[in-house]
């Protein structure tokens, strides 16, 4: 089948951290045979093929000023909780650039317009229109789809129910976007019935969850002695051969929760004092959380990286002995956190709180263990427990990889959404 898709975010760059999941399910399916363009907005760091892992990408420009090329990428929103003012600024230039650039990609494809730049972009009719994201792709995409009669997917992420849920006028915008939808997917249990609420049909409803490429993110001890070996140097010998790692990863926003991890870590401190704690990761809180831990006096102790690109990521994850996972409801919680899977890949053992997507991927005390959000005591607690039992530990991890190898993997992913594709199909027929 042929896809057009929509998303406001893509990796800018081969192992570049932005919603890396879009591109693993893009590529996944154009592994299946379907053929996949993808429509995003232009970064000023792109760099990309017009093919790459057989997926058509589509850069379009909006912004008539660079301050106001702010559209997706993750820039839209502060610590991923409020609108930006410059994003309600360059609404109108993006939802008019977004419309633009569909509407090229459909003409295109129905024999009409231009011909594409580039020899290895194909043009044919599309035969569903795939939107990431309900806001801000549901409502161009569904009007599109209305307009030319192509069956819409909707995909959910997180944020986006988020937003909807914060205030009656975004509420109806997805409302509308997702009852006009043939099929929406959510990548957690909980998206899906928060979706429902909003107005997502139960029956066109379905949840979806990420997966890893397992050989990408698995235990590798030459990665762990690496990194390992990079963090004494930094710290200039004072982490130990045996000292504890732990791990936090992802953007540094207010719904990862790292707040919370930084207060529990005087408890981790105190019953073994040679631990480090590590956070790999970018955002609007790195000054915020710096100047926590200086107030809780543990700056010797912890270790910011900044961004690392996946590679790196994964030689991270493979070195440490936990991985935390700290996340809060009401601060535009997560879907479901890929870096969980990717973390349960490198069989890591995961402390992690019991909300939005994590339980449906991690059983507690068979995969990880699972505390109550915002309660730093218990997460030490969870910590410590897991740093005093290594054969506990290491059984956790163990699972967690089993379970990623047989149930969560993008082959399987996509191959879930190559079934919402087809049942589409068969009704329409």
């Amino acid at each position: 089948m042929r896809i057009l898709m929509l998303t406001t975010s893509y990796p800018k760059y081969p192992g570049e951290t932005t919603a890396p999941f879009i591109e693993e399910i893009a590529a996944g399916l154009a592994a299946r045979g379907h053929c996949i363009h993808v429509v995003v907005p232009w970064h000023p760091d792109v760099r990309r093929a017009p093919v790459e892992r057989g997926v058509q990408l589509h850069f379009f420009r909006y912004a008539p000023h660079p301050a106001l090329n702010i559209w997706g990428y993750a820039q839209s929103l502060l610590s991923d909780t409020e609108i930006k003012a410059r994003t309600l600024a360059a609404l109108p230039f993006a939802v008019a650039g977004t419309l633009r650039a569909l509407h090229q990609r459909l003409a295109v494809g129905n024999g009409y317009g231009r011909e594409p730049l580039h020899p290895a972009i194909s043009a044919a009719p599309f035969d569903i229109i795939h939107a990431h994201w309900v806001l801000p792709n549901g409502v161009p995409t569904a009007w599109l789809a209305w307009w030319t009669k192509l069956p819409l997917v909707i995909s959910l992420h997180g944020s986006d129910i988020y937003l909807a849920e914060q205030h009656w006028t975004l509420a109806g915008a997805a409302g509308l976007a997702l009852r006009a939808a043939a099929a929406v997917t959510a990548c957690s249990s909980d998206l899906h019935q928060r979706s429902i609420r909003l107005g997502a049909s139960v029956e066109r409803s379905r949840v979806i969850p990420y997966g890893i490429n397992p050989q990408e993110f698995r235990p590798d001890l030459e990665a762990r002695a690496q990194v390992r070996a990079e963090l004494r140097h930094m710290m200039k010998g004072a982490l130990a051969d045996d000292a504890p790692l732990v791990l936090g990863l992802g953007r540094l926003v207010s719904k990862k929760g790292f707040g919370v991890l930084l207060d529990a870590w005087p408890h981790v401190l105190a019953a073994h004092p040679q631990a480090l704690l590590t956070l790999v990761g970018y955002g609007d809180l790195r000054t915020q959380l710096e100047q926590q831990t200086n107030k809780l006096g543990i700056a010797q102790r912890v270790h910011f990286t900044g961004q690392l690109e996946r590679s790196r990521a994964a030689a991270y994850l493979a070195a440490a002995d936990i991985f935390a996972l700290p996340i809060v409801r009401d601060q535009g919680t997560d879907g479901l956190p890929n870096v969980l899977l990717e973390a349960m890949g490198s069989g890591r053992p995961v402390v992690a709180s019991r909300v939005a997507g994590v339980p449906d991927v991690i059983t507690d005390g068979c995969h990880g263990l699972l505390v109550e959000e915002r309660d730093p005591a218990a997460l030490a607690a969870a910590i410590i427990r897991l740093l005093n039992d290594r054969p506990f530990a290491e059984r956790l991890g163990a699972a967690a990889r089993r379970r990623i190898e047989t149930e969560l993997t993008w082959d399987q992913t996509a191959a879930r959404f190559e079934q919402v594709y087809e049942d589409i199909r068969t009704l329409t027929r």
